[in-house]
């Protein structure tokens, strides 16, 4: 079991938050209070790299008459609602925006901030996570909510272009290599991501939209390589979907005039 680690800073109702990705407090859920509407990221995976904190938007609505120390807050954790580890994450809760006040219901936004460089934050913590809802009440008391909404923490991926020879004539060869990578979080370096699916896709001049031509496996160090006819100018990219545990990424395009 890790170290608990939390504080918070309260400016009329608006707080800061620091947690660790520790033993959720087991406080009791004293009750009477109600989240819903809860939304993290617009329902779209984090995708987190190896230097750049990412900041991720939540807005929720809660229901409550109760007296409480700190603003509520969303987080993600795995385990046991109440006992599980947080994802390592900075908050900062917006105050009340008052929807009913004789009923005592506000509207919040929040900002997680994940900071891929904290010594508590590893590639361990890539892939699903559950979300709840968290209010501290006076005495260490708490309710926590298990709002059932998961949430994917994805490390990012890049991948590269080239097409030669160009320009080139009208059905010769050319060739397509490239590489995919990957955030390690533990080296904050990308490394090359083997035996991974990607596709080649081709937008013809004046085009709007590409297409796949084929699928190419990454060799051991995420090169990618093939060849194809040319028959028409246009661009050429690699495309890669992603996984439960990295994030989906196109390379940029590479134009290839056919004479």
């Amino acid at each position: 079991m890790g170290k608990t680690m939390w504080r918070a800073a309260v400016a009329g109702g608006a707080a800061v938050v620091l947690t660790a990705m520790a033993a959720v407090p087991a406080g009791a859920a004293e009750g009477g209070v109600a989240f819903s509407r809860v939304t993290v990221n617009g329902g779209k995976p984090i995708v987190i790299g190896v230097k750049e904190e990412v900041k991720v938007f939540v807005t929720f609505r809660m229901t409550t008459k109760l007296k409480y120390d700190y603003g509520p807050t969303v987080f993600p954790y795995r385990g046991r609602t109440g006992s599980g580890d947080e994802l390592w994450n900075a908050i900062f809760t917006s105050d009340c925006k008052v929807v009913n006040k004789a009923k005592g219901i506000c509207d919040f936004d929040e900002w997680l901030y994940i900071e891929p460089r904290h010594t508590d934050f590893g590639n361990e913590d890539a892939g699903t996570w559950k979300t709840a809802a968290r209010l501290r009440l006076p005495g260490s008391a708490q309710d926590i909510d298990d709002k059932n909404l998961p949430l994917q923490v994805k490390r990012a991926t890049r991948v590269t272009v080239n097409a030669s020879p160009e320009p080139v004539g009208k059905g010769s060869t050319i060739t397509v290599t490239g590489r995919v990578t990957r955030a390690n979080w533990d080296t904050h370096t990308y490394q090359g991501y083997a035996g991974r699916s990607v596709s080649l896709q081709f937008k013809a001049a004046g085009s709007s939209s590409y297409k796949t031509i084929k699928k190419v496996t990454s060799s051991g160090t995420g090169a990618l390589k093939t060849t194809v006819k040319a028959t028409v100018p246009g661009t050429w990219r690699w495309t890669y979907y992603g996984n439960t545990t990295s994030g989906a990424k196109s390379s940029a395009g590479d134009h290839v005039a056919v004479r």
